[in-house]
């Protein structure tokens, strides 16, 4: 490992988007859809949206995000609409651009996550899995949970 190991039950040094903390990339659409990538430690790069959200996207989409520079030059590369909310600087929405939608959904996935009192970051991917099932519904007695369950294995 390049890095020291975090021990169980500490927190971080630094609070935000930093090399201590995932990043768990959220493409969500205002149906209800959503899509989530786990992109390692750190601010997300121009090569990971490429390696997750160019396939995904269509040439069509509008892409609303923060104001990660990263997102700006993914979307001048894939040739896509981009329009960016500035949350640092106070402003949550502009009409209908804005980012609620995802950020309901980070921020009810770290309320259900807290439950489980910390899981390993290789996992991570797979709870997100968990709760996108959990969010639209699908498991809803536990006959559904077991069905979901056989067909992972």
């Amino acid at each position: 490992m390049t890095r020291k190991p975090r021990k169980r039950g500490g927190v971080a040094t630094k609070r935000g988007i930093n090399k201590e903390h995932d990043c768990l990339l959220v493409a969500r659409d205002r149906t209800g859809q959503t899509l989530d990538f786990h992109t390692g430690r750190g601010q997300v790069t121009v090569a990971q949206l490429e390696k997750c959200l160019k396939p995904v996207l269509p040439a069509d989409v509008l892409l609303i995000s923060d104001s990660a520079l990263s997102y700006r030059h993914f979307a001048r590369q894939a040739g896509i609409m981009h329009e960016m909310v500035n949350v640092k600087a106070g402003v949550r929405a502009r009409g209908a651009i804005h980012l609620q939608n995802v950020n309901a959904w980070h921020s009810r996935f770290k309320s259900w996550l807290v439950r489980f009192r910390g899981v390993a970051s290789r996992y991570l991917i797979n709870y997100s899995g968990w709760q996108r099932m959990l969010d639209a519904r699908r498991l809803t007695t536990p006959a559904h949970l077991l069905c979901a369950a056989a067909q992972l294995g």
